[in-house]
């Protein structure tokens, strides 16, 4: 292991036991067993070590919903981003504690932003296409179920923990209210275009920062708000 990989797992032990905010580079350093001047060395800031921590689950969880969105039919979709989902935030357990002791990390650090859009996302792939308010709350109570129990729970064993987990899901999306529309499809499927092109989602990006929001994007694209939220994150 390098220097700077010993660095990266002693910060993200200190960060989820501590929090980020009251674990200082020299307890690092001293934990690492360097120096602080070394230490400086491999990072120049806390906040890189933040970054460089959070960016693995976060380019996972990326790919993650975009292999669920991928998926041909409504309901592999829903799974396959609920399943993904579970299992990206249980293999970075620690990372997501960390989040979470500091809850302000997740409005005020640089990757803030990322993780409000795969929310976003993941919220849009469970809701399904042509989802109504009352189905689109019930898949923000799924996706937020996700992810607490892992950080709640973390000394559980992850298959039995994830297990659970999903059982939870399932409980939630069993109920008639999300319920797939009959006929709906994604992508390859039928329905409305997954993709916009190159002009199109400059075009889109400029609406976005000028105050439109989602629903309006995606009725004026004709694309789903999944689709809106994806190319919004590139």
């Amino acid at each position: 292991m390098t220097t700077s990989e010993r660095i990266l797992a002693a910060a993200r032990i200190l960060f989820a036991a501590r929090g980020y905010r009251a674990t200082s580079m020299q307890s690092i350093a001293d934990d690492v067993g360097i120096t602080k001047a070394a230490l400086y060395y491999h990072f120049e800031s806390k906040d890189e070590i933040l970054r460089q921590l959070t960016l693995p689950m976060l380019d996972e969880l990326d790919a993650t919903l975009a292999a669920a969105e991928a998926e041909p039919d409504a309901e592999m979709v829903r799974w396959r981003a609920i399943e993904g989902y579970v299992d990206v935030h249980l293999r970075h357990r620690h990372t997501l504690t960390m989040l979470v002791m500091d809850m302000t990390l997740l409005v005020q650090a640089p990757v803030a932003d990322r993780f409000r859009v795969a929310i976003a996302l993941a919220n849009e792939l469970v809701a399904g296409p042509g989802a109504s308010i009352e189905q689109r709350v019930r898949a923000c109570q799924v996706v937020a179920g996700l992810a607490d129990p892992v950080v709640l729970f973390r000394n559980e064993p992850a298959d039995r923990l994830r297990q659970l987990i999903l059982d939870g899901a399932r409980a939630l999306l069993g109920a008639p209210l999300l319920a797939r529309p009959r006929g709906a499809a994604r992508g390859r499927s039928g329905g409305r275009p997954a993709k916009l092109g190159a002009e199109q989602v400059e075009q889109m990006r400029k609406l976005h920062a000028q105050g439109a929001g989602i629903d309006v994007l995606a009725t004026r694209f004709e694309v789903s708000r999944a689709t809106i939220y994806r190319h919004l994150k590139m």
